[in-house]
């Protein structure tokens, strides 16, 4: 069995905004996650990053590009195989409070999944329930609970359970600690590791705070308005990010260190942001990017191989910078 459990070529995704114009909300992405490990995907608000993992899972229909499981294409207008693909994959949604039904109870929301397939006895369905309550460090007296009656990180929780009972190979993780408290935060990314070790997971990892993505994540894909600006194993992308917008966007990592953290060199961005409608013809981070040139409005950047395993989108890579 190939050690490659996903692999996404060119992946576009574009929304129809008016009579003949588009946003592209992702655009020509593509990379590949190997099994049992966590690809971290990191970027600014309105980036794409959670289109990109929705268009993954099926939520919404890629415009282009093909989307592989263990060297097989997805066809995504193929309702048997969307099924079959839900059985491999399963998301965690960023809002704990919008992704739960009201009107259902915590037994009812982990075993929809098997009730649609008619899925194991009813006694077994409820052994089951229960174990995955007890995986997530709840307890039987919640089954019967409505989600309003529980904390966001017990939500969170609930929503953990009802991905896992389909028993998944790629958990897509869509900013799962963003709505928690702090301290909620730690307990949540504890048991997501400690499910990835026991059950071998693959995690597609969204999300904001760069150094919880740093402190789960294999790989690393930095976006920039649709676009995969960068790629590569997370040491690697964070202590040498060959990308401009790469090194602006970890110079905002706080550090634990109050001394430490006043010396760092924080890079503050000017410039416009481009239009995700009407694009600039080159780089669309030209416009606010400190070493852009007159090719870098022309001509847009390949993403290239600059280290093993390392690629980046750029015209003038910060590795090459005298």
């Amino acid at each position: 069995m190939s050690d490659t459990i996903m692999k996404v070529s060119h992946l576009t995704k574009r929304f129809r905004v008016g009579r003949g114009k588009y946003l592209t909300a992702v655009d020509d992405v593509s990379f590949t996650l190997r099994r049992g490990e966590t690809l971290g995907i990191v970027g600014e608000s309105g980036c794409g990053k959670t289109t990109l993992g929705r268009t993954l899972m099926g939520i919404y229909e890629p415009t282009d590009g093909t989307v592989e499981l263990d060297g097989t294409p997805l066809h995504y207008k193929d309702k048997k195989e969307m099924q079959r693909r839900a059985d491999r994959m399963q998301m965690i949604f960023q809002d704990p409070y919008a992704s739960l039904n009201p009107r259902m109870t915590v037994s009812e929301i982990i075993s929809e999944g098997w009730n649609y397939r008619r899925m194991f006895t009813r006694e077994k369905r409820k052994e089951k329930m229960l174990e995955l309550l007890r995986i997530v460090g709840l307890n039987e007296e919640h089954a019967n609970r409505f989600p309003h009656e529980f904390s966001g990180g017990q939500r969170q929780r609930i929503g953990i359970a009802r991905a896992l009972s389909m028993n998944p190979e790629i958990m897509i993780c869509d900013e799962p600690i963003s709505a928690l408290d702090v301290s909620i935060q730690a307990q949540v990314m504890n048991l997501l590791i400690n499910l990835q070790r026991a059950k071998d997971l693959s995690y597609i990892f969204i999300a904001h705070d760069l150094s919880m993505v740093r402190y789960i994540s294999n790989n690393i894909l930095v976006m920039y308005l649709g676009t995969q600006v960068e790629f590569g194993p997370s040491a690697e992308i964070y202590r040498h990010g060959a990308h401009p917008y790469t090194e602006a966007l970890f110079s905002a990592i706080a550090l634990p260190d109050p001394e430490n953290g006043r010396l760092k060199n924080r890079i503050i961005l000017s410039g416009e942001i481009p239009s995700p409608i009407n694009l600039p013809k080159g780089c669309k981070f030209c416009t606010r990017c400190r070493y852009a040139t007159a090719e870098c409005g022309e001509k847009r950047p390949e993403l290239k191989e600059i280290a093993p395993g390392h690629f980046c989108a750029c015209h003038h890579p910060l590795t090459q910078n005298p």
